[in-house]
């Protein structure tokens, strides 16, 4: 990292990019090229944590309700239409309402919200196989619980569930960019992406390059991931 990226210097402060700070520097004279770098940790780093957590926890509670069948799967089916009704963000600003602005509340309001549609997802691929023959003839050989979940169930839904999660990542580092831009999420002075566009938007007329380089950092990061979801789901056609 060219420079720290929490130092203030503010006879620095609007430097042009140069050899020093390929990028320039903020209002505060700080470096814009090493608060993207950092930036990735909160940005990305965040998205992933939610993603892989949501994603594990709802191969957990939709195995379950899957397997259990009965009172369990109505009740869950029932509170998953209520709780879907609301749109995700609407879900996660009342979370933040209750828990406080921060980056680790905003980590767990979208894993919660993560999680209730992941786990119906996964419920209703298990259920999609639930009567294949591969599965009749596991279950009467012996095989039951976690064997037969990660040995026969895993396997053949793994494509499908893999192919949304990375998709959703560039709806998740949008939810948390828009969190951080309200002031909700990541809190100054640390260099997430959305707080960044929220930092540079008061000099856009003078300086819109503040809020043009995190924002084309998001735009690459969904673009990527959108093209490996792409992808994916053509390897699973």
């Amino acid at each position: 990292m060219p420079h720290d990226p929490l130092a203030v210097d503010i006879s620095k402060r609007f430097l042009a990019p140069s050899w020093d700070y390929p990028l320039g520097t903020d209002h505060l004279g700080r470096c814009v090229f090493s608060r993207l770098l950092l930036g990735i940790r909160y940005s990305l780093g965040s998205v992933l944590i939610i993603q892989i957590v949501a994603t594990l926890l709802a191969i957990l509670v939709g195995a379950f309700v899957s397997l259990k069948r009965g009172i369990i799967d109505f009740l869950f089916i029932r509170i998953c239409d209520i709780l879907l009704a609301f749109p995700t963000l609407i879900l996660a600003f009342g979370l933040l309402g209750l828990l406080g602005p921060s980056l680790k509340n905003v980590i767990l309001a979208l894993i919660l919200t993560q999680l209730i549609y992941y786990s119906r997802l996964i419920r209703s691929l298990f259920i999609g196989i639930n009567e294949k023959d591969f599965i009749q003839a596991a279950r009467i050989s012996g095989t039951s619980g976690v064997k037969l979940i990660i040995r026969h169930y895993l396997p053949n839904v793994w494509t499908p569930i893999v192919t949304i999660v990375a998709l959703d990542v560039g709806k998740v580092i949008l939810e948390i960019a828009g969190f951080s831009f309200i002031g909700l999420g990541v809190q100054a002075p640390l260099p997430e992406w959305g707080m960044m566009v929220n930092e540079g938007k008061q000099y856009i007329r003078q300086h819109p390059e503040l809020m043009l380089y995190p924002g084309l950092a998001i735009v690459l990061v969904v673009l990527i991931f959108n093209h490996l979801a792409s992808s994916l789901k053509r390897l699973d056609q």
